[in-house]
């Protein structure tokens, strides 16, 4: 089984984590491709929002080498086409247009301001002397 929670490094680099998340991807898309394989388009995305979209603690990634990130936004486009059954040349955009999914910058991008929009709400003192507001 894979560890749990978020890793940290001493270094404080994000890097590991990221990785822990892209084995983690693959075994969530294992997992629906040899249970779901048959389903209609329409359930299976439904299944990937439910169980691939949700990174675990991707709004706190600061500090990483960008090839860490390129190699998890790669593995998102391969989990797409592996569990939908697009072509391994398939146009990107267009698979994501038609399944009507976020991209992998999108999904991102949204998990920041979600979590910052909920710190912003957050009634405690520490985070008023820390700066992180």
């Amino acid at each position: 089984m894979h560890p749990q929670g978020h890793i940290i490094e001493h270094s404080f680099s994000d890097d590991a984590d990221i990785s822990r998340e892209l084995k983690s991807l693959f075994a969530r898309t294992n997992l629906l491709i040899r249970r779901f394989a048959r389903c209609t388009s329409n359930v299976k995305v439904k299944l990937f929002r439910s169980f691939v979209l949700c990174f675990y603690d991707i709004a706190l990634w600061n500090n990483f080498q960008q090839a860490s990130l390129k190699k998890l936004a790669s593995g998102y486009v391969k989990s797409l086409k592996l569990f939908f059954g697009f072509a391994k040349y398939s146009s990107v955009t267009a698979m994501l247009m038609q399944l009507r999914l976020p991209s992998f910058d999108t999904v991102l991008h949204n998990a920041k301001v979600s979590f910052f929009a909920r710190l912003k709400c957050v009634k405690n003192g520490l985070f008023d002397v820390l700066g992180l507001r």
